[in-house]
């Protein structure tokens, strides 16, 4: 009896070793809304615009070296920044925000959740340190898309900046989008959009 309560006691002390250890060397950043941006660049067969979209809120760790964590987006934050107030702005924000695209009112918040995070070759000054792949999630819909992007770690901040294509008709918004409407002729919205970010996370 006296054996099995000296192993017991044993076992659980190397197992709160192990997740202090654990947890002593897992290093998690908040994203700073405040410090981090995102733009968009879309275009159609008749023209192209750009604009705004805020990084809301999320977190980045590092357990020796691996990645993870997950970015959101508010989607209520839409802008436009190549049309002037009164010429067509207000109307274009309104339309992207509306059931046509993206349906703010049911879908405030996008979702990106990091899945892996590769070093690549760096082939020339400032050029991507890393590949990363993940889940996006649009109007609860979640497709994996990857990208590559410069990331920067600190031991008070991490830094992320690139660009990522994504594909709209996969998250079913259909406005505009030959993928649904096949014949639809020169008022085509093409499907792929770009969407630029800079990430900034702090402890």
């Amino acid at each position: 009896m006296k054996q099995t309560t000296i192993l017991s006691s044993l076992l659980a002390a190397v197992t709160l070793t192990a997740f202090t250890i654990t947890k002593r060397h897992t290093d998690t950043y908040k994203v700073d809304p405040k410090q981090s941006s995102a733009e968009w660049f879309a275009e159609k067969m008749t023209g192209k615009h750009n604009g705004t979209i805020m990084i809301s809120g999320g977190e980045i760790s590092n357990n020796h070296g691996t990645l993870s964590g997950s970015i959101e987006m508010d989607m209520t934050t839409i802008e436009n920044k190549d049309m002037q107030p009164g010429k067509g702005k207000e109307k274009l924000e309104g339309h992207l925000k509306s059931k046509d695209f993206f349906d703010v009112e049911t879908y405030p918040k996008a979702r990106f959740v990091i899945t892996s995070v590769t070093p690549v070759p760096v082939t020339y000054e400032e050029g991507p340190t890393h590949l990363v792949k993940g889940s996006l999630t649009i109007k609860d819909k979640t497709n994996e898309i990857s990208f590559e992007a410069v990331i920067k770690m600190t031991d008070t901040q991490a830094t992320c900046t690139g660009s990522a294509i994504v594909d709209r008709s996969k998250f079913d918004v259909r406005y505009g989008s030959r993928s649904f409407f096949p014949d639809i002729g020169d008022k085509i919205i093409y499907d792929e959009f770009t969407l630029k970010f800079n990430v900034v996370a702090v402890k």
